[in-house]
């Protein structure tokens, strides 16, 4: 399975792809960045990361792909701004048909590392050590993405399955609830 990875932002937007399966190690594929400069329209900047997002699609033809879930953070204007640029690289995947899976930071950590609250150096050197690489990929969006990719190859088959059986469950009719037989004496 192949997969892109998109750790979303206006300014840096981190892309990388790796293929692999659940339970072996992962492959370099690509990693980078696409980038807008702060200074531009956002809907100019929104544009650019479409145009780019797409050109890794076409290039990589990936499976499926990952995108960070926005999480709330202090900064109003980031986490818009955040939350738009995945919001692109959502739409990117949908207009192609591939399936796309939100990941928390957390969810990202616990796979790449086995904690939930490693720091960014850590995740950057399991990365590393995952994808047998010399170096860390650069910038740190980079490698990000790249345990966005990683995370979804080993945790996304297990999402799908159950979010396949909280939806199954969803439209189950409810069970039917039995009358209580009427008493036949005996004990009270």
């Amino acid at each position: 399975m192949r997969v892109l990875g998109v750790d979303p932002g206006l300014t840096r937007c981190g892309l990388g792809v790796v293929d692999g399966t659940p339970g072996r190690p992962p492959g370099l594929v690509a990693a980078g960045v696409a980038r807008t400069s702060p200074t531009a329209d956002i809907a100019a900047r929104l544009l650019a990361l479409e145009v780019e997002i797409d050109s890794w699609l076409t290039e990589h033809q990936p499976d499926a792909v990952a995108v960070e879930r926005v999480f709330s953070q202090h900064n109003v204007r980031t986490v818009m701004g955040t939350a738009q640029a995945g919001a692109v690289a959502v739409l990117c995947a949908a207009r192609r048909g591939l399936p796309v899976t939100l990941h928390t930071p957390s969810e990202v950590k616990a796979a790449v590392t086995g904690s939930g609250r490693a720091d960014k150096a850590q995740v950057t050197t399991m990365v590393m050590r995952l994808l047998r690489l010399a170096d860390p990929p650069k910038p740190a969006d980079a490698a990000d993405a790249l345990a966005l990719a990683i995370c979804h190859l080993w945790r996304g088959p297990q999402t799908r399955l159950a979010a396949a059986a909280l939806a199954a469950r969803a439209a189950a009719p409810a069970p039917r609830r039995m009358p209580a037989p009427p008493h036949a004496g005996g004990l009270r």
